[in-house]
């Protein structure tokens, strides 16, 4: 990206909600409760869909090579599903 100050802002939210994702799930690992390890689920679910926000705005603002940013979509959609499906599994079985 360009060295200006508008691709700075959303160069810095997205390496910001994107790198949040994975060290939420490593919180919940050593979670003290269900209710600790659903609600830092919760969060990586959160940043990860910032992230596709992100990534939109990147493709859609922004000259960059659209390709790669599409993929980059597609990869964070899919971690997007599997931590909701996972969320909800974990959802059901507290229940």
């Amino acid at each position: 990206m360009p060295n200006r100050r508008t691709y700075w802002i959303i160069a810095d939210q997205l390496l910001r909600s994107a790198t949040s994702i994975g060290p939420n799930i490593i919180e919940a690992k050593s979670a003290s409760s269900k209710k600790d390890f659903i609600r830092f689920y919760e969060i990586s679910l959160k940043s990860a869909n910032e992230t596709k926000y992100w990534l939109g705005l990147l493709r859609d603002a922004v000259k960059v090579d659209k390709n790669k940013v599409k993929q980059f979509l597609k990869e964070v959609t899919e971690i997007s599903n599997m931590l909701a499906s996972s969320l909800l599994t974990m959802k059901k079985k507290n229940k």
